[in-house]
């Protein structure tokens, strides 16, 4: 088969400093980011802060690519969601970069509108994160030559929750041992894949792939699960019932997106 390309926050990094030592093997982290908009909050001034504000200022840190994305289908305005995708290199960058961008004039001054906001006016209704750490199938953030200039490219972020520890691991085993070489072969390009740290759906893992338009997305899960070697996996006992909520958002990246 031809392939279209070749390849409380706080708290949360309190938990990953404590947990450093143990985890310093990983290749990369990622931040999933949801900024939940709502029904009285601001998408241009939170596209505003992201394009002028917080990327550059990620970029002078040596942090990226950052990826920005909304969901393809209209939500309805109480739901409306802005999803936020950030690599670090190591889990002391997240808290390195906060301190960064407190000092950082040229952020101050590009995020002066957006932070200065006060109850009424505030940009979004709510932030949650998740933090993950990259696994061994796909270890590095991949952006492939020519995504970008892609008018039609579409996304999928998908997140498989499990009802334990065990299964989670299991699952995390799954796609160590053999799911992501299917999906390369049905050209599902994989952006980034981690396993959750610290998020409101633990045990889970999350992933990011990209798509040159949505004919193309979904004739690519139709070969998945088509596919010889994913009938075979799927069928090994030792992976059953690894997984007990799949949710799936199909996105389009936002004008400056990195990713």
């Amino acid at each position: 088969m031809k392939r279209w390309l070749t390849f409380g926050w706080i708290a949360a990094l309190s938990l990953t400093a404590c947990l450093q030592p143990a985890m310093s093997s990983a290749d990369e982290y990622y931040e999933v980011r949801t900024i939940v908009v709502g029904e009285k909050g601001d998408a241009a001034a939170i596209d505003q802060y992201l394009e002028k504000a917080l990327i550059p200022a990620l970029e002078r840190q040596e942090i990226g690519p950052v990826g920005v994305f909304a969901p393809n289908t209209k939500p309805d305005a109480q739901n409306a969601t802005i999803f936020v995708i950030i690599p670090y290199a190591e889990l002391g960058q997240m808290e390195s970069s906060r301190a960064a961008l407190a000092q950082d004039s040229e952020y101050q001054t590009a995020a002066a509108d957006y932070l200065g906001r006060d109850t009424k006016t505030a940009p979004y209704s709510r932030i949650s994160s998740e933090l993950l750490t990259a696994m061994d199938c796909w270890p590095k953030t991949v952006v492939p030559a020519g995504t970008l200039e892609n008018d039609e490219r579409v996304y999928e972020l998908r997140l498989y929750e499990s009802a334990n520890e065990r299964l989670g691991d299991l699952k995390v085993e799954m796609f160590n041992q053999g799911e992501v070489p299917i999906f390369l072969d049905c050209d599902i390009q994989p952006i980034f894949i981690g396993q959750a740290l610290v998020g409101p759906q633990t045990p889970s893992l999350t992933y990011l792939t990209v798509y040159k338009n949505d004919a193309a997305r979904e004739k690519a899960w139709d070969d998945f699960r088509a596919h010889p070697d994913w009938k075979v996996l799927s069928k090994n006992p030792r992976f059953g019932g690894t997984v007990s909520r799949i949710d799936k958002f199909v996105l389009s990246a936002k004008p400056y997106s990195q990713m």
